[in-house]
């Protein structure tokens, strides 16, 4: 297991961000991961691009597909995380699909994945029922295998929060991923039931894309995960992103401490 993934929740509310490698070049990429930690996130997601991202809404999916028109291929991908690895200290999670996987092959892309730096991966197609197929290989290269626990997930919870690894990722609302005005589901009883079996942090992702928001989920897990308001800023301003990202990320940085 990633000790790092753990310390990132130590002594305070973990702030983990989102954004998609390769949108809209390499250079920005690695620009904004710098900028994401000079304003003080605790960990971030990286997104490998994958042409038909099913749990994506519109805002990450054009970015994936950004990122793949433009020529991403996934060894681009692992070289950035190599590379940014040097200067970033925070947990750095892969996240992406498992065809992606499949396609580099499982064994390969794990060891790659540990040999850049990765501390976790997250396959968000791939159900608990068939996280074994990846979490062994995982365990062996030292790379936990974040689980997901969704609105849906009710009579699984237990099962899912007992052998979670790194953190457990609360999925707030039914659906893709997106912004949304106000969050409706009954997030906090899906925390207070992952924290009675799960002996690791519990964050919350999916919709958060104000400060408010960002706040309000604050008080209510260890975690909060922001993904599509910064992959859209990424989207209107493209090379000219990292001021208004740095920004927007201080504001939600400034609500959740």
């Amino acid at each position: 297991m990633s000790h790092w993934i753990r310390e990132a929740f130590a002594g305070k509310k973990a702030f983990i961000t989102y954004v998609t490698c390769g949108d809209p070049d390499l250079s920005t990429t690695r620009q904004i991961l710098l900028a994401l930690n000079e304003v003080g996130v605790d960990m971030i997601e990286l997104g490998f691009p994958f042409s038909d991202p099913t749990g994506e809404g519109p805002v990450i999916l054009q970015s994936n597909l950004r990122a793949l028109d433009g020529g991403l291929k996934v060894d681009d991908a692992f070289a950035l995380l190599e590379h940014v690895r040097e200067e970033i200290e925070v947990p750095i999670i892969i996240r992406t699909y498992a065809n992606v996987v499949y396609a580099y092959g499982k064994e390969r892309f794990i060891m790659r994945a540990s040999e850049a730096g990765a501390d976790g991966l997250l396959l968000s197609d791939v159900p608990f029922e068939e996280k074994e197929e990846f979490a062994p290989i995982c365990r062996r290269y030292g790379i936990d295998m974040i689980s997901l626990i969704a609105p849906t997930s009710e009579d699984r919870i237990e099962k899912i929060a007992s052998e979670a690894e790194g953190f457990v990722y609360c999925i707030s609302s039914l659906g893709v991923t997106g912004m949304r005005e106000e969050i409706t589901t009954d997030i906090r009883s899906m925390v207070e039931a992952a924290r009675r079996y799960a002996d690791i942090p519990v964050a919350i992702g999916f919709g958060i894309s104000t400060p408010e928001q960002a706040a309000e989920m604050a008080q209510i897990a260890d975690g909060v995960i922001v993904g599509s308001a910064i992959v859209k800023l990424i989207g209107d301003y493209g090379h000219d992103a990292i001021e208004e990202v740095s920004r927007f990320v201080q504001s939600m940085r400034e609500a959740i401490d």
